[in-house]
């Protein structure tokens, strides 16, 4: 998932972005409520969960909960603090979070947290991914190709576990450059830097490594699209 983290207590923020892009996830921090409220409200970004603090700089985390449930924004959205009496509990969930995390916690817990509430989601897809002769398996990183009678397993390392399921959940469609940038690099990275180009060759170099024609096609001026059936 595309994660906001808005928190201003700098090293639990860093040991949270740790866990979290451990797991796989692409997390962009921001440390105020006011800057958390500009991210979500692009339209460049789309984030499929936001974690909060409650106390923040410049607009908190209530008020914010309560900008992104009026602005009809229906992402998951935790919430981070100190203050872990059953006033505040219920005032952060009238605000519109979907759930409460009492701080000190442990990541496991924030983890199992963060499960959840994907579940809950209407878009909450299991983890296999399958389109034409793919099989792609989170849980197990890896790529499993059917051409006949031979099968054939890549592991897949994790960035390229996010540009291959991204590939295959909108095949034949062409994909900007920049929208995956958006979608699977976080946003302090160089926007300049060729990340996209440079990952999505490393990833048709494994896929030939294995004797297998690549599904990714560059079209020119364009993007790239993926063709779950390539001539063999």
């Amino acid at each position: 998932m595309r994660i906001l983290l808005v928190e201003d207590e700098e090293d639990l923020a860093a040991a949270i972005q740790t866990v979290l892009q451990r797991e796989g996830h692409v997390v962009d921090r921001c440390t105020s409520g006011l800057e958390g409220w500009t991210l979500l409200s692009g339209e460049l970004t789309t984030y499929s969960l936001a974690i909060v603090d409650w106390m923040l700089p410049g607009l908190s985390g209530v008020e914010l909960c309560r900008r992104v449930r009026g602005a009809g924004l229906t992402l998951p959205v935790l919430m981070l603090t100190a203050l872990a009496d059953t006033s505040h509990r219920v005032q952060g969930l009238d605000a519109g979070a979907d759930d409460y995390l009492s701080k000190p916690f442990a990541m496991e817990e924030l983890l199992a947290r963060i499960r959840a509430l994907q579940r809950r989601q209407p878009n909450y897809r299991e983890p296999l991914l399958s389109s034409g002769p793919y099989v792609l398996d989170p849980a197990e990183g890896c790529l499993t190709v059917q051409r006949g009678k031979k099968t054939t397993r890549i592991t897949l390392s994790a960035k390229e576990l996010q540009l291959m399921a991204y590939f295959m959940e909108h095949p034949q469609v062409i994909i900007p450059g920049a929208r995956l940038r958006s979608q699977l690099w976080s946003l302090d990275e160089d926007p300049i830097s060729n990340v996209v180009a440079a990952q999505v060759r490393l990833l048709r170099r494994k896929i030939a490594s294995y004797g297998l024609a690549s599904p990714i096609e560059t079209v020119p001026s364009k993007g790239y699209r993926f063709d779950p059936d390539p001539e063999p």
